[in-house]
């Protein structure tokens, strides 16, 4: 990033959208390609950025592009609030502005080897898509990789096509489903754990990686837990207001760990931890 950049971590860089995608009804993923930046704008699986439109507002954003894929930037979000909406009504050739990239990141050489699991909910999808991105472009280092994913109804399931490409990669196996059926629906019924048993869910020598909607993990992780999964086998992100995204704020505390910092990657030991009052799930 610029010199500027680095020295003030509160200044957005403008970023031009470069194409635009509809997951669903109210999920786009944008490309962006920020300008000003005097090298590549570096990230980590997992990590986000705060994207703002210029008087309107700035949102915390996970990042689901790879960095083991040159290109642009991708980011995928829910028309939810004033400056999602505002976001949506963007054309391609506009501008966004963006500052980061903050937060930890989901471990990658510790996966090497092991059967994976990724159990997504909804648009949680979006930010495991840059570590199952990563890891099926290294596949041979890696076990099994199972793609567990649920939404509400078929037209809140995201990345259709790509889960279409990731089933056909040997040694990936994707299953989704969803809580209601529609009339053209010919899929799996069922909350995401229900999966479990179909793909022979096993402790033995594999982590489990979550994303979804609090309630959703909560219940995952502790199946998970009572398969035999380890605190440390089961990884997890946490969803919290990330304002300023360098923990000065507070927004995101949680007893005594911020969310933008420590996180938002977590292993379930380190949830286990915080403190019930707080409200993590």
């Amino acid at each position: 990033m610029t010199t500027d950049a680095v020295r003030n971590e509160y200044l957005p860089l403008p970023a031009l959208i470069r194409d635009i995608r509809r997951e669903t009804f109210d999920v786009k993923t944008f490309s962006l390609e920020p300008v000003g930046v005097g090298e590549p704008f570096a990230y980590r699986q997992g990590q986000f950025a705060e994207l703002s439109v210029l008087g309107l507002g700035e949102v915390p954003i996970s990042i689901t592009s790879s960095p083991s894929r040159k290109g642009h930037l991708e980011f995928t979000i829910r028309a939810a609030g004033r400056v999602t909406r505002a976001m949506h009504e963007l054309a391609i050739g506009d501008t966004m502005h963006i500052r980061g990239p903050y937060g930890n990141a989901f471990p990658f050489e510790s996966l090497k080897g092991k059967n994976l699991y990724f159990v997504a909910g909804g648009i949680g999808l979006a930010p495991l898509r840059s570590l199952i991105n990563m890891v099926l472009d290294a596949k041979g280092e890696f076990g099994n990789v199972r793609i567990l994913y649920g939404a509400k109804s078929p037209d809140e399931l995201c990345f259709k096509g790509e889960l279409e490409e990731w089933k056909a990669i040997p040694g990936v196996e994707v299953l989704a489903t969803v809580d209601r059926a529609d009339q053209g629906w010919k899929g799996r019924v069922g909350l995401v754990t229900t999966l479990w048993d179909e793909v022979g869910l096993s402790p033995a020598n594999a982590v489990a990686i979550l994303c979804g909607p609090p309630i959703m993990i909560k219940f995952a992780a502790a199946g998970l837990a009572e398969r035999g999964f380890g605190d440390g086998e089961i990884i997890m992100t946490l969803e919290r207001y990330m304002k300023c995204g360098v923990g000065k704020c507070g927004h995101c505390n949680i007893g005594g760990r911020f969310v933008c910092t420590d996180g938002p990657v977590f292993d379930y030991g380190q949830v286990k931890a915080m403190p019930a009052k707080e409200g993590v799930f």
